[in-house]
């Protein structure tokens, strides 16, 4: 479980804080599974796509 308080910022250019919420087929993990709050989760769903969208994370990964 990987924790991120409610205060942390979440950010699309840190892509290394970003690839510990990814499973190894670059899938954003559950919430249930990360175990972080909804709201967080929603802005961390957001930040991924965005980083994907800028290239600096992949869509999938085999």
């Amino acid at each position: 479980m990987i924790s991120l308080s409610k205060n942390d910022y979440i950010d699309y250019k840190d892509v290394e804080t970003l690839k510990k919420f990814l499973t190894p087929h670059a899938r954003i993990q559950s919430s249930q599974r990360s175990g972080v709050p909804s709201k967080s989760q929603r802005q961390l769903a957001l930040a991924i796509k965005r980083a994907r969208y800028m290239g600096l994370l992949p869509y999938v990964s085999r």
